[in-house]
């Protein structure tokens, strides 16, 4: 029980400072007071560009697109569903990623925000705020890795869980300022509202979890 509620008080604080960042950055953007932020990380980031980089980060940029995490959400949710025979952990995983989607869709109906226009690599449609592919990244490579840390069975491999997960959602985020598609805010902002999201999805699917427990021992 003690266990279960030191968690609880973690995901309330990740939640709380999820929001706490992201609503900074939103406001921020509409009262136009992040552009120099913006504007010196794209500077930077952009200027190590060399032919070789650019295919590397438009590499990640497609790891890091519908099509793609459409793939590997279905390959892990047969893996989860089908291999690991856990229905619960498997429809957590799509209600994650579905969700994103959703969120990301009316996020940036909302905001509005024009794309950066400094140097574009690359061409990209829609509007900027948060970074779909950002938030992508992060809720498919964060509930992979919570799901697969349950499952796994030695330190070195969970440790190498989060290193594989962290390099994917930073470099996907990275490759969106790179090529110049995303601000820098578009990418943390997406960071900070997918980090709201999966964790308030784990802790339902927990609750949800409890309760399932309970009622079969009834």
């Amino acid at each position: 029980m003690y266990g279960l509620s030191r968690q609880l008080i973690f995901a309330f604080f990740l939640c709380v400072l999820s929001g706490i960042l992201f609503g900074y950055i939103a406001n921020a953007i509409r009262r136009q007071t992040i552009e120099r932020f913006d504007l010196s990380i794209i500077h930077f980031v952009q200027g190590f560009e060399t032919s070789s980089l650019t295919a590397v980060m438009k590499f990640f940029t497609w790891v890091g697109s519908g099509y793609i995490v459409s793939i590997i959400a279905l390959i892990g949710f047969l893996i989860i569903y089908g291999k690991l025979k856990n229905r619960g952990q498997a429809l957590l995983l799509v209600f994650v990623v579905l969700g994103t989607i959703l969120l990301n869709h009316f996020l940036k109906l909302y905001f509005k925000r024009e794309r950066p226009e400094i140097h574009r690599i690359l061409n990209a449609n829609g509007f900027s705020f948060p970074s779909g592919h950002s938030m992508m990244a992060f809720s498919l490579y964060a509930i992979i890795a919570y799901i697969a840390w349950r499952h796994a069975k030695t330190v070195t491999s969970k440790t190498l869980l989060i290193i594989l997960s962290a390099i994917m959602i930073i470099m996907i985020g990275v490759s969106r300022i790179y090529l110049g598609v995303h601000y820098p805010s578009d990418v943390v902002g997406g960071y900070a509202a997918s980090a709201l999201w999966v964790t308030a999805s784990i802790v339902v699917y927990h609750f949800y979890r409890k309760k399932y427990v309970e009622n079969r021992l009834k």
